[in-house]
């Protein structure tokens, strides 16, 4: 680099429904931001194409880039949309049904003719060998090769792009898997992508790990070749360097790790947004905070609390919706890996509106995306939407979305509300348009309180966080709803998830199955455990790059009460021999704390031990609302918006950020940005605090 140019620039690329999202943070201090229409045919095209207009826009020149991390919806579509690879699986005699086993569960209680979604891996591609292991990775049946072989032919024949090999206790004892894999890629050469189970997650519960596994080899071939078409394209642009991906439990991995284990990455952009309000929440000290994350397709939510993020390993992604509830399952399929828990509904700008058999108006799941996109687009949508329906009730600027790259038409926008909802229902335009809003808005309240009221948690103590390039739109209205005193929508909102990219640290997780009743187990041995699993760890960040000196190692331990049959991760405190008293003391008040009772009678039972290394990422400077680049504001206008029968039509100011630095500010009124429009209702009040945060303060519900 030219010692006269000092800049360095890191960039995050957050690839939505619609939008692809691109922040850039130099090392000057300066944030800078760009939406792209997402590219549906291949999304790593709208992600290179965004980061060249904004380094173009800023005369910022590609050996300035030092890092790029991004996050891809690809992996969720993969499997959303069953455009997976062509995958086989190798288990153990006796096991190749543990697919439509499942678990004994269905989403709907009392939906008898209730159907279970088909296996990522159908009948006729699962293939058994002879082999069996004993719980404690004992041999009782040593591996007959020769079945092996058998197996490895067929899947040949079969045309099979991957193979998943999970054999029974092969958490305790990989021997057997291991062997199958050399015999497979003996026979099959480097052709086939292969996954083994004590690979991606070396843990107990035989459905679970399968499903993993087969996740895994699923998406193996079609994440690596995404992947490497968006690191030919970035490095095409001389930015391809560094790049790293965000994984689903909210830290970085390398490119090449996420090719390996693309299972990692099926939440990867969610998470990213709730790393960023959570640093948000840090900063501000709010202990307890809710995030809204809606965009074009989607709307999210999770809880953090005292700045962590809640986590979870159970996870099902399928049936047309990501799920983390422990009040729903099997709707998709299990996969057993860290998650931050985000709860997830079909909600988003792009959301169409549509009547049940039943007459019943519905917003959504199903989304018009980027392309054609809602009707006010322009480019051949045709079904009304959210979008539209915010459009018509003035809350967003037809001149003005994207900064006024993206025009909108008001015009045949209203006539597919008139002639598809108002219609219909016999009501005026306007109130049609509140109806599907507010239609919406409930959807997403359920979102709230599944990670919430659902969960124990009352939301009334809680911040609403609204982010996405919709979430300030609705996020008093959904706070409204659930008795939230604030609301609080951070600068750049409409990227937020794309600048959290930018804040996630490094990370290496790791687990190994280790059952034991604590009070049993011995101390020093457990220790020795935890060593070798945080050198694995501490190895492989270092060959990414990483100086020991700089990784952190936190201790981990999934536990139970005995006869239970699911169990919680707590901290284990300190990087010496392990105090058991501790560890149980640590469980039973997580326990409280989730299901609100516990009983220190009772034995624990030790399931799994996990590390997770990490490495600290530089955050990015915050500019305080004093900032000059935020002192400009633009000639007031006013806007007629809609906010229903009760509350009628308002003449409403249209502001910028920086127009309410004077001070508080009643609604309604509107807060229009390049990424994001923010709507303060009638009866709350907003500010913008010393980080330039919008603040909006609700009046007590009736």
């Amino acid at each position: 680099m030219d010692p006269q140019h000092s800049r360095a620039f890191r960039v995050g690329i957050d690839v939505g429904g619609t939008f692809t999202d691109i922040v850039a943070t130099g090392s000057d201090g300066r944030i800078l931001v760009r939406k792209v229409a997402s590219t549906t045919g291949d999304l790593s095209l709208g992600s290179s194409r965004g980061v060249s207009e904004l380094l173009n826009e800023n005369a910022i020149r590609a050996d300035e880039v030092d890092v790029v991390v991004h996050a891809t919806t690809t992996a969720t579509n993969a499997v959303l949309e069953g455009k997976g690879a062509r995958t086989a699986l190798i288990t153990t005699a006796g096991f190749r049904d543990i697919l439509e086993f499942r678990r004994v569960r269905v989403p709907e209680l009392y939906n008898l003719g209730y159907v279970k979604p088909a296996p990522l891996v159908p009948r006729s591609l699962r293939f058994e060998v002879s082999e069996r292991l004993g719980p404690l990775g004992e041999i009782w049946r040593p591996l007959d090769e020769d079945s092996v072989r058998v197996a490895a032919a067929r899947i040949q024949a079969s045309g099979a792009e991957a193979v998943a090999i999970c054999l029974l206790h092969s958490y305790v004892n990989p021997e057997h898997e291991k062997r199958v894999r050399a015999i497979v890629e003996e026979m099959l050469g480097d052709k086939l992508f292969v996954t083994c189970s004590h690979e991606i997650l070396p843990e107990m519960r035989e459905y679970e790990r399968t499903s993993t596994t087969v996740i895994n080899a699923y998406l193996g071939p079609v994440m690596k070749a995404y992947l490497q078409r968006l690191e030919e394209r970035l490095t095409g642009l001389g930015t391809g360097r560094s790049l790293h991906v965000m994984t689903s439990g909210g830290g970085q991995m390398s490119l090449k790790a996420a090719m390996n284990k693309p299972a990692y990455l099926v939440e990867s952009g969610p998470a990213a947004g709730v790393i960023a309000a959570a640093r948000i929440a840090k900063r501000l000290d709010l202990p307890n905070i809710i995030t809204l994350d809606m965009g074009g397709t989607t709307a999210k939510t999770a809880i953090v609390e005292h700045a962590e993020p809640a986590k979870t390993s159970e996870f099902e992604v399928g049936a047309g919706i990501n799920l983390s509830s422990k009040l729903v399952r099997g709707a998709g399929y299990a996969i057993k890996l860290p998650f931050i828990d985000v709860s997830e509904i079909g909600a988003g700008g792009g959301s169409k509106i549509w009547f049940d058999k039943g007459g019943v108006l519905k917003v959504g799941p199903e989304s018009a995306g980027s392309e054609p996109g809602p009707v006010c687009y322009g480019k051949g949508g045709t079904v009304a939407t959210l979008t539209d329906a915010f459009l018509t009730l003035g809350y967003v600027n037809s001149k003005y979305l994207v900064g006024g790259a993206l025009g909108l038409e008001a015009g045949i926008s209203q006539e597919a509300v008139r002639a598809q909802v108002a219609e219909p229902l016999g009501i005026d335009l306007r109130d049609a348009a509140y109806g599907a809003v507010t239609v919406a808005v409930a959807n997403m309240v359920r979102a709230v309180k599944s990670v919430s009221t659902y969960r124990g948690r009352d939301p009334r103590g809680y911040t609403l966080i609204a982010f996405g390039g919709n979430g300030p739109l609705v996020g008093a209205m959904i706070a409204h709803e659930l008795s939230m005193p604030r609301v609080l929508v951070p600068p750049h909102s409409g990227v937020l998830s794309a600048y959290g990219l930018l804040m996630a640290d490094h990370e290496q997780e790791l687990v190994r199955s280790y059952p034991a009743r604590t009070a049993e187990c011995d101390p020093a041995a457990l220790n020795a455990a935890y060593e070798e699993l945080s050198r694995e760890a501490v190895d492989t960040l270092s060959a990414e790059g990483f100086a020991p000196q700089d990784i952190e190692v936190r201790r981990f331990a999934d536990l139970r009460y005995v006869g239970q049959a699911y169990e919680l991760t707590v901290p284990v405190a300190g990087t010496g021999v392990p105090v058991m008293a501790e560890v149980d003391a640590a469980f039973h008040e997580e326990h409280r704390k989730t299901y609100s009772h516990m009983s220190k009678s009772e034995p624990v039972g030790l399931v799994s031990i996990r590390i997770v290394a990490s490495v600290r990422t530089p955050q990015p400077a915050e500019e305080p609302a004093d900032a000059p680049e935020a002192a400009a504001d633009a000639p007031p206008v006013t806007r007629d918006v809609y906010f229903g029968a009760v509350r009628g039509l308002h003449a409403v100011p249209v502001l910028r950020r920086a127009g309410l630095r004077e001070g508080e500010r009643a609604g309604p009124l509107l807060v229009e940005e390049y990424d994001s429009t923010c709507l303060v209702p009638p009866g709350a009040t907003a500010r913008v605090d010393r980080w330039n945060n919008i603040v909006i303060t609700l009046e007590p519900r009736a």
